[in-house]
This record gives structure tokens, sequence and C-alpha cells, in this order.
């Protein structure tokens, strides 16, 4: 009988996992996920960066780097649920902007999460760092109650294990969360500071220093992965990390690591994180064994000013602290974070999985940070719920350097005020007329003259062909509006 048990449960797991790898072989992952950091910030993207980012680098040397990422957004939030969930986040009733800490769940219970995904096929799940999808606060009438836990989050999402922060790191209440529970009560009132260590007015814990946050999401991140080392457990470890976007705010033992003030001393504090992060799966000795994917969850926001030919420019006159001569954040790409131009959400992807990727190798597929969620289903043989992951496409094919066997959807990029583009192959068709996001013009969503861009051989987006190419604005335009109507961009 134990016979026979054992040689279904192996026919089984056979059909199970298919193509994908092996039961027994199934890695660990780990996704890290930066906050506001751009292309032109890692010195493997862009040599001419006097930013140190040794740890990114090695990352890009010893795996595979896409050099055609994007978010499903170009600001933080709606990013984040698409990683999340496999799924463009304009789907909700988020349909622009980002919420706030204070805000009920986006996530709803009909849809599968990516850490209730690898859950059910056994995988160990944990998150530590910046959740920002709306939480279920306890309230005692019209206050919270931060003395009670949560009772919606990502604890009740799938994640086995959770450590957070509730939203951006500039915005209250500035707390951690374990497992649903405030780790002190938020008894300090934080007040408001100015750009670079910009904060709004709130509620603060007192184990919640700004300056130590990246070291204390290493202790966190470290613990867990040392804790699962110790287990025959595969795991999967999510690390939304809260920099460099503001508070501009580096630890002092990274001030003066650069010659470009706190932003690039911050993006050096970054990449030291994750090359804590990399050595912990080093030490526990799992590195040959895990998946680790590096990423951003939209454009930097600095903006060069140096450039005297750049025809973009800040058109609100606060936006100009956001500044920095001599350095090239988002690389040649037009726009900062929250704009629909490439700055806002082209971004660094580097992949590294020793036993399955080659290192040193590059794609150049066109792809979005949705794919994460089928790309972890493929990798682990489990099949998503029915109708999870509509927007997601598994990027194994493209990991082993082959293709995929039918090309990948459109994707749909989205900023910050709600505007739509869509790229296909080398066009990118901007369904509104202006930057949707901090960049002069500004413009509207759906409102026209539309913007069209051959970026095969105009990366910085400087020329508008769109009156050049009507039929290609117009097939575009049809492929935006029945992936949206459509409610997937998976046409089985």
């Amino acid at each position: 009988m134990l016979l026979r048990s054992l040689v279904l449960s192996s026919l089984l797991l056979g059909f199970l996992w298919g193509n994908s790898v092996e039961a027994d072989n199934r890695p660990n992952i780990v996704v890290i996920l930066a906050d506001d950091m751009g292309s032109g910030d890692v010195q493997a993207l862009n040599p001419s960066s006097r930013i140190p980012t040794p740890h990114l680098n090695r990352l890009a040397s010893e795996g595979m780097t896409f050099t055609d990422a994007h978010t499903p957004s170009s600001v933080c939030t709606p990013t984040r649920y698409g990683l999340v969930m496999g799924r463009y986040c304009w789907r909700t009733e988020l349909t622009e902007g980002v919420l706030n800490g204070y805000e009920p769940p986006l996530i709803d219970t009909e849809h599968q999460t990516i850490a209730e995904l690898l859950g059910s096929a056994g995988y160990a799940t944990g998150i530590v760092g910046k959740w920002h999808l709306g939480l279920g606060w306890a309230k005692e009438g019209d206050k919270f109650d931060f003395s009670q836990p949560v009772d919606n989050g990502p604890h009740t999402h799938g994640f086995d294990f959770s450590y957070i922060i509730p939203a951006s790191l500039d915005f209250p209440p500035y707390v951690y969360l374990r497992n649903g529970e405030p780790t002190e009560f938020p008894s300090l009132t934080q007040e408001a500071m100015k750009f670079p260590r910009f904060l709004r007015l709130g509620e603060r814990s007192p184990d919640l220093d700004m300056a130590d946050v990246l070291d204390e999401l290493v202790k966190q991140s470290t613990g867990f992965i040392e804790e699962q080392a110790q287990t025959e457990q595969p795991f999967f470890l999510y690390v939304p990390l809260t920099a460099p976007h503001k508070p501009v705010w580096p630890h002092p033992r990274f001030v003066g690591n650069t010659d470009l003030g706190p932003y690039g001393d911050f993006v050096s504090q970054v990449d030291s994180t994750v090359g804590d992060i990399l050595a912990s799966l080093e030490q526990s000795g799992v590195s040959q064994e895990t998946l680790v994917i590096y990423t951003s969850d939209n454009g930097s926001f600095m903006y060069r000013t140096d450039d005297a030919s750049a025809t973009d420019h800040v058109s609100d006159p606060t936006q100009q602290r956001y500044t920095s001569a001599h350095h090239t954040a988002n690389g040649p790409y037009r726009g900062t974070k929250a704009d629909i131009w490439e700055a806002g959400h082209r971004v660094p992807f580097f992949a590294r999985w020793p036993s399955e990727i080659e290192a040193g190798s590059q794609c150049e597929k066109t792809i979005c940070l949705t794919d994460v969620f089928r790309t972890t289903a493929e990798i682990i043989g489990a099949k998503p719920q029915a109708g999870a992951g509509p927007d997601s496409f598994s990027l194994l094919p493209l990991l082993r350097g082959g293709d995929w066997k039918t090309p990948r959807a459109p994707v749909i990029h989205h900023s910050g005020n709600g505007m739509f583009a869509i790229r296909d192959g080398q066009w990118k068709l901007i369904l509104g007329n202006g930057s949707g996001g901090r960049q002069a013009p500004k413009g509207k969503p759906f409102e026209k003259p539309y913007q069209l861009f051959d970026l095969s051989n105009d990366i910085s987006e400087r020329n508008d062909v769109i009156t050049g190419h009507p039929e290609i604005a117009a097939r575009l335009e049809q492929a935006c509006k029945e992936i949206r109507q459509r409610g997937t961009s998976r046409f089985e």
C-alpha cells in the first residue's frame, strides 16, 4: 500500500510540474523591490554613474539583465498591486494616484495573491518592507486604534510572516506591523519635514527611526532566510524596500559615500542592503538554489538639471528641489516618476538563478512586473486560480535563454494621473496629450493629440511620429481598448 501511494504521488507530481522545475529542485524565490530607483542609478545599466552599486552590478554579472522591463504604473501603490496580483491596478477602484497609510485594503478576496499561490504549493511565504496596499485598521468611533491588530493585511493574504510599514516612509502612521500587530504603540508625534528628509505630520512609534529602517528590514529579511534555510521547505520572500524614496535619509555610515549628496548616498545604501540579503543567502547555504529578482516600483523622482538640451521642465516650482546635477537617475529616458514617458516606468530588472540562468546574459524582450506572478507559478508547477494573474505572462522561457511560444500581449503603461500608453514591439502609443505626471505639459488621459514613438530609434521620446503612422496608432488604440474592456491581457 505504501509503495502504491509513493508511485501515485510521484505520478501526480510529474503531472503537476510538467515542464517546470522538478519538485525536489524547486528554488527559493526572493523578490527585492526598490522604491523609486531609476535605471541610471545602477552602474551596470549606466556606466557613467558615480554611485557605487557593486552588489547590483554583481547580480547583473551573475544573472540576466532585462533591458526593457516596465512597471505596470509609474507610481507605487498600483505597481505593488500589479506585482502581488499579476493584475493591472486600474482594473480596481484605484484608477490614479496612490493610497496613504490609513486607507482600507485595496486587495479583495476574489483574486489570488502571489503569496497565496506559492503557499498553496507548499512554500513558506514572507514579506518584509513597505506594503502600501491598504490595511484593515481597528477603529474606535472615528479614531484609529493602534493598540489593536489590523484585520486585513499581508498576513490575511497568504503571507505566513509579515513585517511591514503601512505605506511609503513619508506617510504616517510611522509604525512597524509584525503579522498584523504593531510592534510598539505610536506614542510620538512626528513633525513634518522638508525635502530631502520629507515627512508628513503624524503618529510615530518610538521603535521606528527613519535612519534605521533599511537596517531593520535587513535584520528581519535575513532572520527569515536563516530560519527557513534550516528546513526542507522552499520559501518565498518579498522585500519591498523603502528607499531611495523620500525621506532621503541615508544612515550616517553612508553619508559622504558619494559626491552626489543624500540621494547618491541613499542609493549606495540600497545597494548595500541588497548585498546584505545576498550574503545571508550565501551564509545560509541556499544561494545556489534561490531565484533572486531585483527591480524597482517605478522610475526615480530625481531630475537632472545640467542638460541644457532637454526640452522637459518641471512645471511645479516645488518640484525643483527634486533635482540632482550631474547624475542621470533615469538614464536616457524622458521624464521622471509618475510620468507616462519611459522614465516613469522603465526600471532595472535583474534575475539570478545559478542552475537555470546564464551568467551575464541579457534579454531585450518587453516585460512587465505583473509577469512575476505567472513566472513563479510556472517555475513551481502551480496552476493559478481561475481569474488570477490576468495580466501576467511567465518569464521562465526567457530566463532559460529562449523565447515565448507565442508573443506576449502588448504591455499597458499607466501614469500617476491615470494616463494610458500601450507598448507593442518598437511602437509606443500614449493615449493622452502630455506626461500624465509631473512634467509639463501634464496633459489629460484620452485627450488628443495622442503621441506615438518609435523606440527602436528614439528611446528618449523626442520625435512624435503619429502624423506619419496613423494606421499604427489606430491599431494600438484598439488593442489597448480591448485589453481594458476584456478584463485580461490573456486571450487564450
